[in-house]
């Protein structure tokens, strides 16, 4: 088991959100190396911050990663943030249990994390593995299969 220092932080307010237990779950389950990471869980304003003021797009989106090591780094450090309003939205209108959607968005983070993209439709298709994977350890569905049997689900990020 890789070494994690992690610190999770509530900045929305919902009786439901993932426990920090959780999260911590979640986030060893993905690990391929020691890391430091920040989840932080937050509301649209600022969800919507953040994506416009580092990526450029107005709009909150589910989740942002923020890489701080290198690609070969013996320890993968960064900050994953998760819009809550956006992961319910998506959870409801794609018919997923809401702990469900959010540890598929965080498994999709770290990989990020770990130096994984989908920039082309070779890196896509083996983070979508891995996150099939990880997933399938946890007993959660794939989060693809609807997308690949009726083309309409949308991608993380």
């Amino acid at each position: 088991m890789h070494r994690l220092a992690l610190a999770v932080q509530y900045a929305c307010d919902a009786d439901d959100l993932p426990a920090r237990a959780q999260v911590r779950r979640w986030v060893q389950a993905t690990l391929a190396s020691d890391a430091i990471i920040t989840v932080r869980l937050v509301d649209a304003d600022e969800g919507r911050a953040l994506n416009r003021d580092f990526r450029g797009k107005d709009y909150a989106t589910n989740v942002l990663t923020f890489v701080y090591s290198e690609p070969e780094a013996d320890v993968a450090e960064g900050d994953i943030v998760l819009c809550d309003p956006v992961v319910r939205a998506e959870a409801q209108a794609q018919g997923k249990p809401l702990r469900h959607h959010y540890a598929h968005l965080l498994v999709h983070g770290i990989l990020h994390l770990q130096g994984h993209d989908h920039e082309d439709d070779a890196s896509a298709a083996m983070m979508e593995s891995l996150e099939r994977a990880i997933l399938s350890r946890m007993r959660i569905q794939d989060p693809y299969a609807d997308r690949d049997t009726a083309g309409g689900a949308p991608k993380a990020d």
